[in-house]
C-alpha cells in the first residue's frame, strides 16, 4: 500500500520538543558555572592587594609586640633592683641610726657623771676604777678604756700607776695572765696616771690563742691614798662584778 503523504516532504526529520529543551538547559547550566567562576576570579583578584598587605604587616607586628616585651621585662628588673637597694640602704640607716641613739645616750651619761662629779652634786669618793670598755681589735689583740675618778680631795692631783691581769683557764686548768704576760714584755711598766677629777687610761693586751678568759682585774697604786683593785667578769667589761680599795 501506497504513502498517501507527498513525495516532496521525505527529505525533512521531526525532531522532537524534548530535545530542544535539554539543549536550552544545557546551555544555561554552562553559563551559571562560567559566570561562578568569571565572579571568584574577581573576588580574588579584589582581595589580593589587601591580604597581601596583612600577610606582609603580621611579622612586623610580632616583632614591634616583643620588643614590647622585652622593654617591659627590663623595666621589672630595674624597679625591683631599685626596690632591693631602697630595703638595703634602709635597713643600713636604721641601724645607723640606733648606733647613734646609742652612743648619744652614753654621752649623756658620760656628761651627767662628769657635771655630778666636778660640780659635787654626786657622793664623795676617793680613787676609783669608775668604767672598763673592752673591745677586740681586727689584728686580735683586745682594746681597754679604764675610766678613773676621784672627788674627795678637790683640786689635788692624784698620781699612781695602773696594771691588769686576766685570769681565766687553759688547757682545761685554772691560769693567770699577768701584766708581762698581756703586754709581752719583761719586766713591763705600769701605766702612769695623774688627774685631779678622772682620766682615762687606753691600752691593748694580747691572749694566747688556748686561753680562754673569765675575769678582768684592774689594779691601781695611789701615791698617798693605798692601792685600788676592781675585777670585772669578761662577759660583761663594762659591769662591775667585784671592788674593793686598800
Amino acid at each position: 500500500m501506497s504513502d498517501p503523504r507527498p513525495a516532496a516532504n521525505a527529505k525533512f526529520r521531526v525532531v522532537p520538543a524534548r530535545s530542544r529543551r535539554g539543549a536550552l538547559v544545557g546551555a544555561l547550566a554552562l553559563a551559571w558555572v562560567v559566570s561562578l567562576i568569571l565572579a571568584w576570579s574577581l573576588g580574588g583578584a579584589t582581595r589580593a592587594p589587601g591580604d597581601a598587605g596583612t600577610v606582609a604587616a603580621a611579622p612586623a607586628d610580632a616583632d614591634e609586640a616583643g620588643e614590647d616585651i622585652q622593654a617591659l621585662r627590663q623595666r621589672i628588673a630595674t624597679l625591683r633592683r631599685s626596690d632591693e637597694i631602697s630595703r638595703a640602704a634602709n635597713v643600713q640607716l636604721q641601724e645607723t641610726l640606733a648606733r647613734r641613739d646609742e652612743e648619744i645616750a652614753a654621752l649623756r651619761a658620760d656628761v651627767a657623771f662628769y657635771e655630778r662629779l666636778v660640780g659635787g652634786t654626786g657622793p664623795r669618793q676617793g680613787l676609783t676604777v669608775h668604767n672598763l670598755d673592752l673591745r677586740r681589735d681586727a689584728d686580735g689583740t683586745w682594746r681597754y678604756v679604764v675610766t678613773l675618778t676621784q672627788n674627795l680631795n678637790r683640786g689635788a692631783v692624784t698620781r699612781g700607776s695602773l696594771t691588769v691581769q686576766v685570769e681565766g683557764t687553759r688547757d682545761g686548768r685554772m691560769a693567770t695572765l699577768s701584766w708581762d704576760d698581756l703586754l709581752q714584755e719583761t719586766s713591763a711598766s705600769p701605766q702612769p696616771f695623774s688627774f685631779r677629777y678622772f682620766q682615762q687610761l687606753e691600752g691593748s693586751l694580747l691572749l694566747p690563742e688556748d686561753f680562754t678568759p673569765r675575769r678582768l682585774i684592774v689594779r691601781l697604786r695611789a701615791e698617798g691614798a693605798g692601792n685600788v683593785e676592781r675585777a670585772f667578769p669578761w662577759e660583761a667589761p663594762n659591769g662591775a662584778d667585784d671592788a674593793q680599795g686598800d
